[in-house]
């Protein structure tokens, strides 16, 4: 929202002539490095995010296929880089190579589904602060666990997949009002991560108004997919808006200097 006032204000005074902004404008007689590499910048920020989101949900991928194929010591790099950024609890993570793509807490009640426990052996009640179950990483019946969880796959694939819709439109979609974002993208995750962060609280009162629940892989890649295409539509034109004035400006001033 700062980027965007920032943005129509410096629109509204060159369309109303102002001096001092002129003069700010003008006043500057020379290219220097940083306006180059600002320029750069400017038009080609949408494939720099695009491949940093790329890896970023990429490399997680690799570690279970690191695990499968025996290289143990990169697939715990992979592991630990992303330990800060993510729980990696193993029931709310996917698995690659083994019987199920996720083996979910007994509590999510998935029909069908071997759940955590069983297959694992580890219970909130034998790990509460559940330190097993994030460094478990899975064996070769199994399958191996990918560094990040199912909500977070979610949330940064579905920004990178609207980071390269935008591309390919040439970047020309609308911004998506606030509104929406509050509705469609933190509203379902909200209530589906905080319904069930409260209702695992070990208090009485609290589980008497909000029965336990465990949230099922389904809901956390709705829930996810919802927010990261949200926050990602939300944004992306906002930034775009912020570099076309950057751009702009910019070439105002090589032109300026050229002459």
């Amino acid at each position: 929202m700062t980027l965007s006032a920032a943005a129509d204000r410096r629109s509204q005074l060159e369309s109303i002539n102002d001096k001092a902004f002129q003069v700010n404008t003008s006043g500057i007689h020379k290219i220097i490095k940083a306006d180059k590499t600002s320029f750069w910048i400017s038009k080609h920020y949408l494939a720099i995010f695009n491949l940093f989101l790329i890896l970023y949900i990429g490399i997680p991928f690799l570690a279970p296929v690191f695990k499968k194929a025996g290289w143990n010591g990169p697939a715990e790099l992979v592991y630990k880089i992303y330990s800060p950024l993510c729980h990696q609890w193993a029931f709310r993570s996917f698995f690659l190579f083994g019987e199920q793509a996720y083996y979910p807490h007994a509590a999510a009640n998935l029909p069908g589904v071997l759940p955590f426990e069983q297959v694992s052996g580890i219970t909130d009640l034998t790990d509460p602060s559940r330190i097993q179950a994030r460094v478990f990483e899975g064996n070769a019946l199994l399958g191996y666990k990918v560094a990040l969880c199912e909500r977070d796959v979610a949330i940064w694939g579905a920004m990178a997949l609207f980071g390269l819709v935008y591309a390919l439109t040439g970047r020309k979609l609308p911004k998506l009002h606030w509104l929406i974002w509050v509705l469609v993208g933190l509203g379902p995750i909200g209530l589906d991560g905080f319904s069930q962060l409260f209702s695992q609280i070990p208090n009485t009162y609290i589980q008497s108004i909000l029965p336990y629940r465990e949230s099922t892989p389904l809901l956390r890649e709705l829930t996810g997919t919802l927010f990261g295409l949200s926050t990602a539509w939300f944004m992306f034109p906002l930034i775009e808006e912020s570099m076309a004035d950057t751009r702009r400006l910019l070439a105002k001033k090589f032109a300026v200097v050229k002459k």
